[in-house]
């Protein structure tokens, strides 16, 4: 009786201790980009962003509205609804490693522009 204990204890230790020593992939980060600068500029803050695959953009209403951010050659990511309140956001998952250049309809005449580098 006591040897099965044993060898069940022994069990839950090596199972509990897996979950330990497995690999754990980074966790995804979600990064922030004013659409409108602080200063009342048009623009996007920050205008160049590095994230890595999985992380998410998260475009907020700053300044000097209606926004958007149209990513080129790119449907999926790209939100070409207008936002107009401050505060008011859409968020972007980029996967796949890349140069992602975007812009704002509204404003890409004034040099509304950025990229996203994706590792």
């Amino acid at each position: 009786m006591s040897r099965k204990l044993g060898l069940f204890i022994a069990a839950v230790v090596l199972v509990v201790s897996s979950f330990f020593v497995a690999v754990n992939p980074a966790a995804a980060e979600t990064y922030e980009v004013k659409m409108g600068t602080d200063k009342g500029a048009l623009g996007f803050e920050p205008k160049e962003l590095t994230i890595s695959a999985g992380d998410t953009v998260k475009w907020v209403n700053n300044k000097l509205a209606p926004h958007n951010a149209v990513i080129d050659g790119n449907v999926k990511l790209s939100h070409k609804a207008l936002v107009f309140s401050p505060g008011e956001s859409f968020e972007s998952t980029f996967n796949e490693p890349g140069e992602y250049s975007y812009y704002c309809e509204p404003h890409r005449g004034a040099g509304m522009v950025g990229k996203i580098i994706v590792k």
